[in-house]
């Protein structure tokens, strides 16, 4: 309603507008003048959610007064629209094609949709500075950009624009200094008309989608103004060609992200201005020019990532103002030099996945600034130097090398600032310091494949923020530290392949923001703790090959998150709990203990209960002979039991025979009687007559047994002889 209303005044005050102009212009300042006519226009076409347009009044003969609005003094007409930041929505729509001396609109980080056209449909009018970026613009760029030959200042960066850039968008950027088209989806190759921005100092089109081989011989390097150079996160290939060097006064230039290829340009040392440069991720291959040496102002040198090869080069210590050096991925060689302690503004050292050898140098403790040592897949030998520890580091990753040694302790500076501490699969040897306990802001601790020897020491249950633990296959002995939970921020805990005894704290019950808890291949004994069943979060639990015994706790059915769990080899007996994966398990995961209860099992099922489920055949045959006898003894008592099928087919057939060979004697003892004499009757009598008063001659009944009848005369005998013929 209130957007209709604000297009009828609109359409009223053009109206009046049009008809003043036709009468001379009389009377135009005292009724309304085009820069109210046009902003009051521009803002009916946005959300303005927390109302800071609310000045911008159609009543008001100036805008000068308006909040965001800015006039030149001498002429009171507005010269720049400033809405940065102010969550505004909606089109760009028209109204700003009034504003004739316009030089600055800024309309950046808020949520304005649709195409960019409408804002660009401005003559030339003497804009100088469009800041459209941080926006949901979308579409082509339009052809009319290139009309505006006073724009100095273009930023369209972080939108959803796309497509090709039109080639002749440069033609009249004889004024253009900065421009960003960095973060939207632009396509196809970078337009040759650039070239024409001789005055370009900033040049940003990272993070789209541009492609092809840019001309770098007789464009980009021709433009002498540029400060920055930003091509990064593209789809750019083919060589850099020298030629760098004319671009003089050259302060930053970011390729990295691309498909360049070939060496670096030789000539690269000679842009002695030089501040940043990374060539990161990319496919350059070579050595690394000499002529850097010159780069005295260089601090950050990145050319991770690529295909370069060579010694490492020793004389960069000369490149004295370095802060950052990565150089990870690359397939360098030789040792570092002692000198790259001169290096004293050195923050971050990155050397990781080359082929570097010989002693980490006792030097870089002079490089008070480091914060980050990343040396991981090499073959460094040696000690680790104890000074190093005495540092502010952030980062220590030695992984995979081939050092020797201790453990350094550390020191109160190391413990305060210390976040990643990775040395896994090394030589290291000795105690884990119990001094690592005091590094209250640790987050990640990787000490496996190492030969350490040592316990688990008590202290580690101190760390406040400790997310990792991994001290996998380190020839830990001893018990797990029952306060390792106390903080209750670890996530991970991975203690495979150890000497670890005893059994599993209960108090692993605090670890409620554990998702992965591996405790294989050691010789933890005694049952699974049923305080496990309080780690909700958990999704890996890995407890195969140890000792462990008893029923598994049926709590644990209630850990919903579980994903995977590996129980086998152990002593388990007894039920799986019903709900979460237990029930999913492969036999993999549980073979391997004395009597789990699980179709997928051979082995018997033992259970805590009088009534297996699962009967062992020779166990079944010692039942058997039990139930014989107490049936001699008792005949009136019963007892009922499951039975094979096959079994119970052979033990009835073995008794019919015996009943059968029964009666055949018992008959013929009947024929017999009459002749034997008082005392045989006698004896006879005792043995075969139901009642012992009875003085009448004994005489047995013929049972006949059909093998096919039932099998329920083993529980109930006396029916045999109520059949009796």
């Amino acid at each position: 309603m209130m957007v209709g209303f604000l297009w009828l005044v609109s359409y009223l005050l053009l109206s009046v507008s049009a008809l003043l102009n036709c009468n001379g212009g009389y009377g135009v300042s005292a009724l309304l003048n085009d820069d109210v006519l046009g902003l009051i226009v521009f803002k009916s076409d946005l959300h303005d959610p927390y109302s800071n347009l609310a000045s911008w009044s159609e009543d008001d003969d100036s805008p000068c007064s308006w909040r965001f609005v800015e006039c030149n003094p001498a002429t009171g007409r507005v010269n720049g629209v400033l809405l940065d930041g102010l969550s505004l929505s909606g089109k760009i729509g028209r109204g700003l094609e009034k504003l004739q001396y316009l030089k600055v609109l800024s309309l950046s980080h808020n949520n304005f949709s649709g195409s960019v056209s409408p804002a660009l449909e401005l003559n030339d009018n003497g804009l100088e500075r469009l800041n459209l970026s941080h926006n949901c613009l979308s579409g082509v760029i339009p052809t009319s950009l290139g009309h505006m030959s006073s724009i100095r200042f273009l930023d369209l960066s972080e939108n959803s624009l796309s497509g090709p850039v039109p080639d002749n968008l440069f033609d009249n950027c004889f004024s253009l200094h900065y421009l960003s088209l960095a973060r939207n989806m632009f396509e196809g190759p970078i337009p040759s008309s650039l070239s024409k921005c001789s005055l370009l100092n900033s040049l940003n089109l990272s993070s789209n989608h541009f492609s092809g081989n840019p001309d770098f011989s007789s464009g980009i390097w021709s433009m002498k103004r540029l400060r920055t150079l930003d091509l990064s996160s593209n789809l750019l290939s083919g060589s850099l060609p020298d030629g760098i060097s004319a671009i003089d006064y050259l302060k930053e230039i970011f390729l990295m992200g691309n498909q360049f290829s070939g060496p670096l340009p030789a000539d690269i040392g000679v842009c002695l201005h030089l501040n940043r440069l990374d060539f990161s991720d990319n496919l350059f291959t070579g050595a690394l020019p000499e002529s850097l040496q010159r780069l005295n102002s260089l601090t950050f040198f990145g050319v991770s990532n690529n295909m370069l090869t060579g010694e490492f080069p020793q004389w960069i210590s000369k490149m004295n103002s370095l802060e950052y050096i990565e150089l990870s991925g690359n397939g360098f060689t030789g040792s570092l030099p002692s000198s790259i302690g001169d290096l004293r503004s050195l923050k971050c050292l990155s050397l990781s996945n080359n082929k570097l050898t010989g002693n980490i140098p006792v030097s870089l403790v002079s490089c008070t600034k480091l914060s980050v040592i990343r040396l991981r897949g090499n073959s460094f030998n040696g000690s680790i130097p104890e000074g190093l520890f005495g540092l502010g580091l952030e980062e220590v990753d030695f992984s995979h090398n081939e050092l020797m040694g201790s453990i350094p302790p550390g020191s109160s500076k190391l413990f305060e600032t210390l976040l990643t501490l990775d040395l896994s699969r090394n030589n290291l040897q000795g105690n884990i310091p119990a001094e690592l306990g005091l590094l209250s802001n640790l987050r990640y601790l990787n000490l496996s494949w190492n030969n350490l020897q040592s316990r688990m020491p008590p202290e580690l249950g101190f760390f406040q923020n400790l997310t990792i633990i991994d001290i996998r296959n380190s020839d830990l002995y001893g018990s797990i530290p029952r306060d390792i939970c106390d903080s209750g921020s670890l996530k991970i805990l991975q203690l495979d392949g150890n000497l670890l005894n005893g059994s599993i704290p209960e108090d692993i019950g605090n670890c409620t923001s554990l998702y992965m808890l591996s405790l294989s291949h050691n010789n933890l004994s005694g049952s699974i703790p049923m305080s496990i069943s309080k780690l909700i979060k958990l999704k890996i639990l890995k407890l195969e090959f140890n000792e462990l015994s008893g029923e598994i706790p049926q709590e644990l059915g209630r850990l919903e998150n579980l994903l995977a769990a590996n129980i086998s080899y152990n002593r388990l007996t007894g039920r799986l709990p019903v709900g979460s994966i237990f029930l999913e398990l492969d036999k993999s995961s549980l073979q391997g203990n004395l009597g789990l209860c699980s179709p997928l099992l051979k082995g018997p099922c033992k259970m805590n209960v009088s009534k297996p489920l699962v009967f062992d055949p020779s166990a079944y045959i010692n039942q058997i002979s039990d139930h014989r006898r107490r049936n001699e003894s008792s005949i009136a008592s019963t007892s009922h039991h499951h039975m094979f099928l096959s079994l119970s087919v052979i033990i009835a057939s073995l008794a019919a025979l015996f009943i059968i060979f029964g009666v055949v004697v018992i008959s013929f003892l009947n024929v017999s009687a009459r002749q034997k004499p008082a005392f045989v009757d006698n004896a006879l009598e005792s043995m075969c007559s139901s009642s012992s008063g009875s003085r009448s001659p004994p005489t047995g009944k013929l049972i006949m047994f059909d093998s096919q009848s039932s099998s329920d005369w083993i529980s109930n005998p006396e029916s045999l002889l109520d059949n009796g013929l």
